[in-house]
């Protein structure tokens, strides 16, 4: 990247940078696949003490998951609601597949409920959250560059900043948004507008750095200045910009 530009086509004065949490900041397959893992495992239990099961075939539909031979995620879809939605949504994908095994509403939502949070208090125990190859870096050159920073995530905000604060990464941000906050998550601009009234920036001078498109529809929609995809060539449609890791900004800094 040339000083004082984010692509290749305009020149963006950018003065703050808006990170998305999973699978930008942190190991999306390492956090969620444990996650996912425990309440699958537990919810495929209930079920099977009620003499009903869940076919092996519909592990991937449920929230947009891949699996080894033994059942556990070994990858995900970035378009899939593990990876876009909100935690509500994603609850609510289990909890009809609980209906559609046989269970009532009401005891799918019971159960669905008691797997979260179970999986919640070993996700407390084991802390899955590591960052991504380059984030602290990339996070200590652009602190030093004085831009300010903040993650916008789909996540709820008390769950974002423990994570945040696993990773020993919290200091870096200056203001974390989760889906709580707003009225509309991604792909709707709200968490990225609440972003830069709390950071003073205008939504033209900051850089949105996310892994799906939902990233970057978020930031189209509140015309920040550039949008930046991390993750394989050609699954993020809407970028500015595709890098791998992190170490691909390094050299070249952000300058305002």
């Amino acid at each position: 990247m040339q000083e004082n530009k984010v692509d290749h086509r305009s020149e963006v004065h950018v003065k703050a940078i808006l990170f998305d949490k999973d699978g930008t900041l942190l190991d999306f397959t390492g956090m969620w696949g444990f996650w996912t893992d425990c309440v699958l495992r537990d919810f495929r239990e209930q079920l099977a003490v009620r003499g009903m099961e869940m076919d092996e075939a519909d592990l991937p539909q449920i929230w947009g998951t891949f699996h080894d031979e033994r059942g556990r995620m070994n990858g995900y879809d970035v378009r899939g609601p593990l990876a876009m939605g909100t935690m509500d949504e994603v609850y609510a994908v289990l909890t009809w597949h609980g209906y559609r095994a046989g269970l009532s509403w009401a005891e799918a939502k019971m159960i669905v409920r008691a797997c979260l949070e179970q999986a919640e208090e070993a996700m407390e125990v084991h802390r899955p959250a590591h960052p991504l190859p380059g984030v602290r870096e990339f996070l200590g050159q652009s602190r030093s560059q004085g831009l300010k920073m903040g993650v916008v995530t789909a996540d709820e905000t008390a769950s974002a900043v423990k994570h945040l604060q696993w990773m020993e990464l919290d200091a870096y941000f200056d203001v974390v948004i989760g889906t709580d906050l707003v009225e509309r998550g991604k792909p709707f601009p709200d968490m990225l507008l609440l972003a830069c009234e709390r950071l003073g920036v205008q939504t033209q001078q900051v850089m949105v750095i996310g892994d799906t498109d939902g990233d970057m529809e978020m930031a189209r929609a509140a015309g920040a200045g550039c949008k930046i995809g991390i993750g394989e060539p050609g699954k993020i449609q809407l970028a500015d910009l595709t890098i791998q890791t992190f170490h691909e900004l390094l050299s070249g800094g952000l300058g305002r």
